[in-house]
């Protein structure tokens, strides 16, 4: 398998989506998500789908088998998202967990992907009787997978006896910057507002030499994170449109062509003159299964859907996705990145341009991405429109 072209295609996967969750799901506020999440939800589902439901998540996912599937996320687990704290380097978690009804077994098969590509616990629980119970012990999984960061991805009442299984993922990131912003420089100044006013914001500025880069209507900025012994390089990109109000307009650009985002990153570093970001801190959450079915992806969730692959009873034939709950949160400040996401799928039984000194001042709306560069995975993709918006 190669896993850079399986990568490059995840990313339009990703940007696709992103697109699609920014412009349907902000609602004019901030936003971050983690697409990796959700897509690696996906194709835990998928493992488990036959027929037009498996085609229609392989289609979605522009994926040729459930296997290619599994094997790029087991692959993903090994290469991208190994701890590198002890080196110096980031401090990364991935984990994916199963929670099925204690009156099913997963297919053998089913269970063989779910241990050994997916590495996730299976739990046998009680959802006839004590729902809530497991409601509890999913959100406490996820919180303390996540460091403490997500700590309640599946909201109160979106489990009850009905419900078969539970498909969980989180995720969580730390990462120093690798030149980090002196706090006694940091200012307060004036951030742009969509609707025309303004509010005064905390902005980190540096003299040092950037990676900034500026294209047609946007600029870009990439702040490296420090790295450990391994080849991995993390780092966070800021997509600045050049109007105040060109939010908008950047986010279509963003996912309209494959590639886009190899070609728009920085590609050395530059002496800078005002240089401005804003500290800023994200909490967001929704429920994605309504922008998948935007997207095209209809079967999981109807009462067509094909799931027979999950369990060994009669029970699959009448198994659909009810919902999909995402959960994320970032915050950025002087010293670096914290980030983390969780996501989980409820089944329910159915009913180029360089001059000597570039200027980088993010004083308005602008996207936000945090990437592995050596593979270019994208790990979180956000939007921020107030910097210190409350969540």
């Amino acid at each position: 398998m190669d896993l850079r072209e399986s990568i490059r295609i995840q990313t339009d996967v990703a940007l696709t989506l992103s697109k699609h969750i920014l412009l349907t799901e902000s609602n004019y506020s901030n936003l971050v998500f983690s697409p990796l999440s959700i897509q690696v939800l996906l194709s835990l589902i998928a493992a488990g789908s036959k027929g037009s439901t498996l085609e229609q998540l392989l289609s979605f996912l522009k994926s040729k088998s459930s296997d290619h599937l599994s094997s790029f996320s087991s692959e993903l687990l090994a290469v991208v998202f190994i701890d590198g704290s002890a080196s110096g380097g980031p401090r990364l978690k991935f984990a994916n967990g199963v929670w099925v009804d204690k009156l099913l077994s997963l297919k053998p098969s089913f269970k063989q992907v779910v241990d050994n590509a997916y590495k996730a616990a299976t739990n046998q629980v009680d959802f006839q009787t004590k729902a809530v119970e497991v409601t509890n012990e999913v959100n406490t999984w996820a919180e303390k997978e996540t460091n403490g960061l997500i700590k309640e991805v599946l909201p109160s009442g979106s489990v009850d006896s009905t419900t078969r299984l539970i498909l969980t993922n989180a995720l969580y990131f730390k990462g120093a910057w690798n030149e980090k912003f002196d706090a006694s420089t940091t200012k307060d100044d004036d951030f742009y507002l969509l609707n025309g006013s303004s509010v005064r914001v905390p902005f980190m500025t540096s003299k040092k030499k950037q990676f900034v880069c500026a294209f047609d209507g946007f600029k870009v900025l990439a702040l490296p994170y420090k790295h450990g012994e391994d080849k991995r390089q993390f780092s966070m990109y800021f997509f600045l449109p050049d109007s105040k109000d060109g939010l908008q307009a950047l986010v279509e650009k963003l996912a309209s062509e494959s590639g886009f985002l190899d070609r728009h990153l920085p590609p050395q570093r530059v002496e800078v003159g005002d240089f401005r970001i804003p500290r800023f801190k994200i909490s967001f959450g929704f429920e994605a299964s309504k922008g998948l079915k935007g997207l095209g992806l209809v079967s999981p969730f109807s009462n067509e859907a094909d799931l027979t692959e999950m369990v060994d009873s009669s029970v699959g034939q009448g198994l659909c996705v009810s919902s999909i709950f995402h959960k994320s949160f970032i915050e950025v400040n002087e010293e670096g990145t914290e980030a983390a996401a969780a996501s989980a799928g409820v089944i329910a039984l159915r009913g180029l341009a360089f001059s000597t000194k570039m200027d980088f001042v993010a004083d308005h709306p602008f996207l936000f991405l945090v990437r592995e560069d050596m593979t270019g995975v994208v790990l979180f993709i956000g939007q921020v429109l107030e910097p210190q918006q409350a969540d």
